[in-house]
């Protein structure tokens, strides 16, 4: 840094660096340093919401949009951010009203604003919302493949599938090298039966830019089926590698739910660090949760370890590995929510797996057999 104070523009700029190079953290100090300086910058306080976000924050992040729109009530990113911040917390009345006026106000001329607010629709469950949100981006930049693909998981989770994959074949035509919707077809190809298609697709993604664990479980399968390979044949074994890869790759609360529960087996109080445990809610172990356990999905599917292993199992079988635990069992109630209005906890694994168990979303048996209450 040089000698001297920089300016808020400065410090913005810096601090945007290092978000988009994801150090949030640091991009964070350096925002509040700025704002001790800056105390009526609204770019900094807009950058303080949006690094919280990013280190999921959302009262923090809340607070820092709204003194952003006190500042400037008219600054479309603050607004945009406080909006992704009420959705966060259930206000999504209030959060699309504010989309709208952003939107009417003249911010639906800039894709990336209005991709940013489709996104975070898509992301509470708002599916015909965020489709009419990234329509509106394709009407203002039909080339965008990003926006085109965004429309066609809309639609696919409002359950038109050939909608759907006219929209995202068209991003793949405007851009044959976008890795994500081509993914995404394949799983669309691959549900729908049409196997050599599923095939054909996940193939023209290379292995090391698989990201998603179920698309390469698929591709091997597939493989195998289609064409009588073995395990361990020279054809899968690049898949094979990046399946193993893909598997071994632990979030950070995964790992600390790991620590907590290897510890349980052996002499004296595994559960040390209480404060680690607080920051997810937890001031203590939950009864039952060391042991092991079978949970039975509606579909067939078994799973089997501790609570936490079976969730990270659950997880990874769905194809979203590349989310935490909390993530992944958050995005699975607001699922079973909108399918059956039913309230699932999420806060950790065991009262998740519970909850599931006693509205009949899924089977969950201890190992010796006897049904948990």
């Amino acid at each position: 840094m040089p000698e001297g104070f920089l300016s808020s523009e400065e410090y913005d700029e810096q601090a945007h660096r290092l978000y988009h190079e994801g150090d949030y953290d640091e991009a964070l100090q350096l925002l509040k340093e700025g704002l001790t300086l800056y105390p009526h910058a609204v770019e900094l306080y807009v950058g303080l919401g949006y690094a919280r976000l990013a280190r999921e924050e959302f009262a923090w992040a809340r607070r820092a949009f709204e003194e952003a729109v006190a500042l400037d009530g008219a600054h479309e990113d603050a607004l945009v951010g406080l909006g992704e911040c009420l959705l966060r917390f259930g206000e999504s009345e209030r959060a699309v009203r504010i989309f709208d006026e952003v939107a009417a106000g003249g911010g639906d001329g800039d894709v990336e604003l209005i991709l940013t607010m489709g996104r975070a629709l898509y992301r509470e469950g708002l599916y015909a919302l965020s489709r009419d949100m990234f329509a509106r981006a394709v009407s203002v930049r039909p080339d965008d493949a990003e926006a085109v693909a965004s429309v066609g998981y809309a639609l696919h989770r409002l359950g038109d599938e050939v909608g759907a994959s006219r929209q995202i074949r068209r991003a793949l035509r405007l851009d044959p090298d976008f890795t994500e919707a081509r993914v995404y077809l394949a799983h669309v190809l691959f549900d729908r039966g049409d196997w050599e298609n599923s095939l054909r697709e996940f193939e023209r993604v290379p292995p090391q830019d698989h990201w998603d664990s179920l698309a390469v479980w698929r591709l091997i399968e597939l493989k195998r089926a289609l064409w009588d390979l073995e395990a361990g044949d020279a054809g899968l074994i690049p898949w094979e590698t990046r399946l193993r890869e893909l598997e071994d790759v632990l979030d950070p609360l995964d790992r600390l739910l790991a620590d907590v529960e290897s510890g349980g087996g052996e002499g004296g109080d595994s559960f040390g660090e209480r404060s680690q445990l607080e920051l997810f809610g937890e001031g203590r172990p939950h009864p039952g949760q060391e042991g092991r356990w079978t949970v039975r999905l509606l579909d067939g599917h078994r799973f089997r370890g501790s609570m936490s292993e079976i969730v990270r199992l659950m997880r990874d079988h769905a194809g979203f590995a590349h989310e935490s635990v909390t993530q992944y069992m958050r995005r699975l109630a607001e699922r079973w929510h909108e399918q059956t209005s039913v309230e699932v906890p999420f806060l950790d694994p065991e009262t998740f797996l519970r909850a599931a168990a006693a509205a009949g979303l899924l089977y969950l048996e201890a190992d010796d057999g006897e049904i948990p209450t």
